[in-house]
């Protein structure tokens, strides 16, 4: 696909599934203001950001320095940049004080989980009982690993299984599978996500396999399926435009699933 398809497609998008980055405790407004003029350049109207500690066990002090940054960059550019409050559930009074400060006083529109542990691991359940009082949005890393140094480096690394076994505890919580595209297992990830409604998968990630868009709609039904980059633009518009799918599908990924997630959740 040459790039003037990817510059004038026509659609309206919402990246569900991005980051900022920091450097010395502060917005990293390099990396930042290439992270705006690639979602210009695509065409991508809305982004919603964290910063994640990719690895560990962050503490309390850690996690409120990275969602500082998210906050920053929602001061600046408050009609482009949408957050999420990255916590660390380990730290269960401590996340949930960060969850009423980023969503209540700083109008994000949910929460960012990462490896500390498996999304259905009872040690979470307080947090996402938390996200279903504020009608937040939960977003998780995730990804089904398929050999041993990905198991070791990832142990706690959350798949499909893990998102319907607490999907079915919380039928009422919003729950989204990050980025199917990230590598890994991707047929056997979606095919784990069948009779979950409220688990929904962003299509970020590197990984633009033919028919991997495709199966996703087919298995799990389009109004599932949210648009996403995780910092891969090209590839991740490319791979939506590139899709067999019709005009009408292609909007609802874009923009349509995950705008109605925002009014619903009461965030728009």
């Amino acid at each position: 696909m040459d790039r003037d398809a990817l510059r004038n497609h026509g659609y309206r998008i919402i990246d569900c599934h991005n980051h900022v980055f920091d450097v010395s405790g502060k917005l990293n407004v390099e990396k930042y203001e290439r992270l705006l003029e690639a979602a210009c350049v695509l065409g991508i109207e809305k982004v919603c950001v964290s910063n994640p500690i990719t690895g560990g066990c962050p503490s309390p002090e850690e996690f409120k320095a990275k969602n500082d940054v998210v906050i920053e960059a929602m001061r600046r550019d408050p009609d482009k940049i949408l957050g999420y409050a990255y916590i660390n559930p380990g730290y269960a009074k401590e996340a949930m004080a960060e969850m009423e400060k980023c969503i209540n006083e700083y109008g994000m529109i949910g929460i960012k989980l990462y490896n500390q542990y498996h999304i259905s691991d009872p040690a979470i359940y307080q947090v996402i009982e938390k996200a279903i009082q504020m009608q937040a949005l939960i977003l998780s890393h995730a990804g089904k690993a398929m050999n041993p140094d990905s198991k070791r480096q990832q142990p706690f690394i959350s798949d499909g299984t893990h998102f319907a076994k607490v999907a079915r505890v919380y039928p009422e919580a919003t729950f989204i599978q990050g980025h199917i595209g990230g590598g890994g297992d991707w047929e056997w990830s979606i095919k784990a996500l069948r009779g979950v409604p409220n688990v929904y998968l962003d299509t970020s990630g590197s990984v633009v396999d033919d028919g991997m868009i495709e199966m996703a709609v087919k298995e799990l039904g389009v109004e599932r399926i949210l648009f996403a980059t995780d910092m891969t633009f090209e590839g991740g518009v490319g791979k939506i435009l590139g899709a067999q799918l019709t005009h009408e599908e292609k909007e609802l990924i874009f923009w349509d699933n995950f705008y109605s997630l925002l009014e619903k959740e009461g965030k728009r």
